[in-house]
């Protein structure tokens, strides 16, 4: 059975079956252009934001470790990923890993956590891009009306985010046009957070007082663990590259370089941002929206603290971009194989892009960051995360076992006992989670099989062939 799953799956024994024509994807995208989408979906709230949050209320200068233990987890992730995507370059991420190591099922649950994953994550960021737009415009005495800067019950008097609505709009025009206008936009955005950043480093560090690291853990290893799994969310970006796979040239080569490259130059600079930035200011005081922000501010530097956030905006909105790119592509990937409906997998006559599914995300996305808090809409998006990490790298020991034949331009090194560290870490941090999010995340995949059982199991490509 996994025999034929994997041949109906694998990207050479796909394009027999399909209609090239409708479904291929524009190849245009080179290993620069997948690490600038990685730097691109990777820094932005992580560092603007939940830096500060994490260091206040869990994890204190500790931070600093619960960075590296978020980034050890995923550079475990980024392994496996990096093999998979290199020997199975199509759209669809996890999903496709899944689907061609364990079968239709667990494939369709991974994907279903996808869709949640990487809807809430574009809410989340399209409304914390909003309160940094409108902090900056009212900075410059440029005053947006209460009532369309903010969700119902936010702000007294808030009724719509007007602003995040927008920039999602926009967004999503310019991904309809074309994935390589769209890492063009990317890479100008990405020059100027990346450029941002190092000017708070080199800035900052001359203002480090040692005294703000003591005590280092004040809420001991728990907390620097509970830290790690709020600060995952900073990380989640890299999943958004191998989405990109069947949109890249040489993609056995261009993947792996994309997504460890990216992996490795952000966690390098989190680290060193989280370093500066609880050293620049005592812990207890960094639970604000903006914290590099606020520490540049009080060191004195409001230049700095207003290019800060100028960056924190370009930042913020390369990492939509990147994530509204992410999620049709799962839809895309779903419906080709007859999981979802046909139409939404129609490919672009002209942009050869998956508008249908761009614009459905789009849609959705606006909607519902116009008119929820970004608390509600960044809940569910680590544990969804977590988990597609653990079941892609489980499928790196599944396909070693099933297929040592496959050709493999990356191969992931110490396996199983990396892709074993993978699940590992990942498990732990999902267990670091509020119970909650369990119970919200359990709801979504029963819906998920829901309709799993009532179309997708009787319409995919591999019920037809049976």
């Amino acid at each position: 059975m996994i025999e034929s799953l994997f041949r109906r799956k694998f990207i050479h024994h796909i394009l027999e079956d399909l209609d090239i024509e409708k479904h291929r994807l524009h190849r245009s995208l080179n290993a620069f252009d997948l690490t600038v989408l990685g730097i691109g979906a990777i820094i932005g709230v992580g560092i603007f934001v939940l830096t500060g949050a994490a260091a206040a209320k869990y994890a204190g200068p500790g931070v600093i470790l619960s960075f590296v233990i978020s980034g050890i987890a995923c550079t475990f992730a980024g392994l496996c990923y990096a093999e998979l995507a290199s020997s199975i370059p199509v759209a669809g991420s996890a999903y496709n890993y899944a689907y061609a190591t364990m079968g239709e099922m667990i494939a369709w649950i991974i994907g279903w956590d996808l869709i949640l994953e990487y809807i809430v994550a574009c809410i989340a960021v399209a409304i914390g891009w909003s309160g940094y737009l409108v902090s900056i415009l009212g900075a410059i005495g440029i005053q947006v009306p209460v009532w369309c800067s903010g969700a119902p019950g936010t702000v007294p008097g808030a009724v719509i985010n007007l602003p995040a609505i927008l920039i999602v709009l926009v967004l999503t025009v310019i991904l309809v046009i074309g994935i390589k206008e769209s890492a063009r936009f990317t890479s100008v955005m990405v020059l100027i957070k990346l450029l941002t950043v190092l000017v708070f480093i080199l800035v900052g560090i001359s203002h480090v007082s040692p005294a703000n690291w003591h005590p280092f853990m004040p809420f001991g290893l728990k907390g620097v663990v509970a830290g790690a799994a709020i600060v995952f969310f900073a990380y989640i970006g890299f999943d958004a590259v191998s989405t990109a796979a069947e949109e890249t040239m040489d993609p056995q080569k261009n993947m792996p370089i994309g997504i460890l490259l990216s992996l490795g130059i952000c966690t390098i600079l989190y680290i060193i941002v989280a370093a500066v930035l609880t050293g620049m200011v005592p812990y207890k005081e960094l639970n604000t929206p903006a914290p590099v922000a606020y520490a540049m501010t009080l060191a004195g530097f409001h230049w700095g603290s207003a290019l800060v956030s100028a960056g924190a905006v370009a930042g913020i909105t390369s990492v939509l971009l990147v994530m509204l790119m992410g999620q049709p592509r799962i839809f895309f990937a779903m419906s080709r194989d007859g999981l979802l409906w046909p139409w939404i997998s129609k490919v672009h006559p002209r942009f050869r892009t998956p508008y249908i599914s761009q614009i459905i995300t789009g849609i959705v996305v606006a909607g519902f960051a116009g008119f929820i808090d970004i608390g509600t809409a960044a809940e569910l998006c680590n544990i969804g995360t977590l988990f597609a990490f653990a079941i892609v790298c489980g499928g790196v020991v599944v396909l070693r076992k099933t297929h040592p034949e496959l050709r493999r331009p990356f191969r992931c090194p110490l396996v199983p006992l990396i892709p074993l560290l993978g699940v590992a870490f990942c498990a732990c941090l999902m267990l670091s989670l509020p119970k909650i999010t369990w119970i919200r995340f359990v709801v979504w995949l029963l819906a998920g099989l829901a309709i799993y059982f009532y179309y997708g199991i009787r319409h995919s490509r591999l019920a037809t062939k049976r």
